[in-house]
């Protein structure tokens, strides 16, 4: 019955957000089916306070910890009880960090949201151009040099473009530098009071009217941004140019060619707009694997995001709260993006929410 009465959009994202609930309780009841390898023992000294000393702390103690949090149940009464600690909590203390976890967590997501957008403001207007204008005229010099260049992208892991970028740019040219900011912009931004705003510093330059340090803030991006987008920029632009050599053939850009329209009317009036709705698979797509693959990207620069919870927490102590809260962080911000771009997809493609209407 509620099929025929709710309009296809709001079936759409009303499966979908089911869908992205149902991934979660999966991924996390295999997340935490991995911490129950664990006896229950060890697992109680991830609860301790801090400065209780996990060594020195009383049986007695750790039993009452055990039966506090239900660690000695079974596994379907920790997990709910773990679920929802999840919501309750600041999902436990950090030693590594000393501080704990979901705060840590939380304090440098805009840093790496910072570098996520910029790498997709990059590669999505070069994709689709790069594959729009190269699919138009196969066999070119622009859809020769495109080609070549779309193969290496694609065929260079991203470690190996970031060392080269760092030979070149910045041990060679000294254009360029890794880090999220030199020195000298660091002690200039505490001396004069930089008011941080939203965390991405980028946009807080600007809203504290130093131009100076915005420029200063892209020059360090721009290495670890052109290293996170340069493979999906290829990806994108791969499936544009396919899917543009396809269309540029079809009867309604004959006819318009033939009623005399000019060929920037040709492309960017009709033939955009057919290869836009294949196009946003490829750029959701790319936006996932953005989102997992800008951690190696934080490591090899040097940059301050989310990456440094679990650097932090594999370097010294065992540290099990920050690797586990690292591990449900990112899962959830994965799935809400993906969540976001289909709902994106749906409003600008209507076959998408309409297919809704068929299973």
């Amino acid at each position: 019955m509620w099929k025929k009465t709710m309009p296809p959009f709001l079936q759409f994202i009303i499966r979908r957000f089911l869908y992205a609930l149902l991934s979660m309780v999966v991924i996390t009841m295999v997340l935490y089916a991995g911490m129950m390898l664990t006896p229950p023992e060890a697992r109680a000294r991830l609860y301790l306070p801090p400065g209780k000393g996990g060594e020195r702390a009383s049986e007695q103690y750790l039993l009452n910890i055990i039966e506090e949090n239900h660690l000695d149940q079974p596994y379907l009464v920790q997990y709910v009880y773990w679920v929802k600690s999840l919501f309750t909590s600041t999902w436990g203390y950090s030693p590594s960090m000393r501080t704990e976890v979901l705060p840590a967590l939380l304090h440098r997501t805009p840093a790496t949201l910072e570098l996520m957008v910029y790498s997709l403001l990059l590669l999505i207007p070069l994709g689709l151009g790069s594959g729009l204008f190269s699919g138009w005229k196969p066999h070119s010099k622009f859809d020769t040099g495109f080609r070549v260049l779309a193969f290496i992208g694609t065929s260079m892991p991203s470690f190996i473009l970031a060392m080269i970028l760092i030979s070149i740019f910045y041990l060679k040219l000294d254009w360029l530098a890794p880090g999220q900011m030199d020195v000298a912009t660091e002690l200039d931004m505490a001396r004069t009071g930089f008011v941080e705003y939203t965390g991405a510093l980028t946009i807080d330059s600007l809203l504290n009217n130093r131009f100076d340090i915005f420029i200063t803030l892209l020059r360090h991006l721009a290495m670890p941004v052109f290293t996170l987008s340069i493979y999906h920029w290829a990806t994108l632009g791969r499936v544009t140019r396919a899917t543009m050599l396809n269309e540029r053939g079809k009867e309604y850009i004959t006819a318009a060619r033939a009623r005399g329209v000019r060929e920037n009317v040709l492309i960017w009036r009709h033939a955009l707009r057919a290869i836009l709705a294949p196009s946003l698979t490829t750029i959701a797509l790319s936006a996932a694997n953005i989102a997992t693959g800008v951690f190696v990207v934080e490591i090899i620069y040097g940059l301050t995001g989310i990456s440094k919870v679990i650097v932090v927490a594999m370097s010294s102590i065992p540290d099990a709260p920050a690797s586990l809260g690292f591990a449900v962080y990112s899962v959830i911000m994965v799935l809400g993006l993906m969540l976001s771009l289909d709902i994106l997809q749906a409003i600008v493609d209507p076959r998408v929410r309409e297919e809704v209407l068929k299973v």
